[in-house]
């Protein structure tokens, strides 16, 4: 195939660090006194609909922490999630090293609205990312094939002028399945010789 024209991008694990992953819950469960079976019990109820766009942060809030009164504000808690994001600084100069006129670059990632806007916004991923395919606005996650298929409908590109990058390898197997080639995310090198071996130009 000729140089692929566009690359769809995971964020958290890539980019950015996990935003609400299992290590910052679990940082959340020991910084504010939460009871870890309990909370676990509920996030995993409510984290589709969170990362699916059916219901807000708030929402969530109300089902995970403040079903029930607490030592401490809502607005501690939020901003203690927030926080839990980095940038991989590596990984985004490369990133910057790839956007160039006539290629498409789509951040593709699971996440609920307000966290994705808030890492959109504070890490300043409108100079990279001319496309934000998140979870939240599809009412799609990842590793469903489905997500795969509208994004390439979204951006009408067919599957073999895309490579899709992400950390997880269900799905980089999921997009796979849909024709799409992908790269299971290790390193800054990997990913960058990778990217060469499919012909891709920095």
């Amino acid at each position: 195939m000729g140089e692929p024209c566009a690359l769809f991008i995971d964020l958290g694990g890539v980019v950015l660090s996990n935003g609400w992953d299992r290590a910052a819950r679990q940082r959340a469960v020991e910084h504010f006194g939460l009871d870890a079976d309990e909370f676990r019990q509920r996030h995993d109820q409510a984290v589709n609909g969170w990362e699916l766009g059916r219901i807000t942060l708030e929402e969530y809030l109300d089902r995970t922490v403040f079903y029930c009164p607490r030592p401490f504000s809502r607005e501690a808690f939020r901003s203690f999630m927030l926080a839990q994001s980095r940038v991989e600084p590596e990984a985004l100069a490369l990133v910057g090293r790839l956007a160039r006129p006539g290629r498409l670059l789509a951040a593709l990632n699971n996440e609920g609205a307000e966290l994705n806007e808030y890492r959109i916004r504070t890490f300043g991923l409108r100079r990279y990312f001319r496309l934000f395919l998140s979870s939240c606005y599809l009412g799609l996650r990842k590793p469903d094939p489905q997500i795969f298929r509208l994004a390439l409908q979204l951006t009408q590109c067919s599957p073999d002028e895309v490579v899709f990058v992400d950390d997880r390898a269900e799905n980089v197997e999921a997009a796979r399945s849909v024709g799409l080639p992908a790269i299971h995310y290790q390193n800054v090198r990997q990913l960058e010789a990778e990217l060469r071996q499919l012909g891709i130009e920095f």
